[in-house]
């Protein structure tokens, strides 16, 4: 079986996890795809066994946490900087299975939790001007990431900078995004985005925890109920 392994604080606990089944044998047979080199590290320390898309281009399931779900299941993702290769994974994943916990639920994405778009290094400033000028995503506030990549809250001097050499802007929104497959195709379409955090159309099944305990929306779920 071939395991996507997303890269955050609730993807850390799901790495963690698959590496105690191999280790007492419960589960066998897996290779994984790692989506961060933080998330290589982890898994490698842990005796995973690894490979990328180049040898397998096909996964049967990839796991990985959320920072907002709308009813739709559409997800923003990439809070913690790996939103490139988180997505050039898990849309090659014949199940995407997302971890939340339920204060991750929201009515419309944006307003919650930062969007954050890849960049080209070259002509930063411009993309950000272009980025924030989209009709799609009128009114946001578009900041560079500064510090480290894998925190949308600035900790450092210098430009953010991602696992594959690029920088990261994000979109700060009071209003929820009102479409969000337009904006997700604006983004993708400007000149100088690498990638963006929408993730539409991809998950399997969105995994909740709550005060009343664990449910699970999408396929063979419960209908989104938030």
């Amino acid at each position: 079986m071939v395991v996507g392994l997303g890269t955050g604080s609730t993807a850390y606990f799901a790495v963690e996890r698959l590496g105690e089944k191999l280790k007492s044998g419960e589960l066998k047979d897996i290779i994984a795809i790692p989506t961060s080199e933080r998330t290589r590290e982890q898994a490698e320390s842990l005796g995973i066994p690894l490979c990328t898309l180049n040898e397998k281009s096909v996964l049967d399931v990839a796991i990985d946490g959320a920072d907002e779900v709308d009813p739709d299941l559409a997800l923003v993702k990439g809070g913690g900087g790996a939103l490139l290769r988180e997505k050039m994974v898990e849309v090659m994943a014949k199940k995407f299975v997302v971890i939340v916990d339920e204060s991750k639920l929201c009515k419309g994405l944006g307003p919650g939790f930062p969007l954050p778009v890849e960049i080209t290094p070259f002509c930063h400033m411009h993309t950000l001007r272009t980025i924030a000028a989209l009709p799609s995503v009128a009114g946001c506030e578009a900041v560079l990431r500064m510090g480290s990549s894998s925190t949308n809250k600035p900790d450092g001097d210098n430009i953010a900078v991602t696992d594959n050499g690029n920088y990261i802007v994000d979109l700060h929104f009071k209003e929820p995004i009102k479409d969000v497959n337009k904006a997700a195709e604006e983004l993708k379409n400007t000149v100088g985005v690498v990638d963006h955090g929408l993730f539409v159309g991809m998950s399997y099944q969105v995994i909740v925890a709550g005060k009343d305990g664990i449910k699970v929306a999408g396929t063979d779920g419960e209908p989104a109920w938030w």
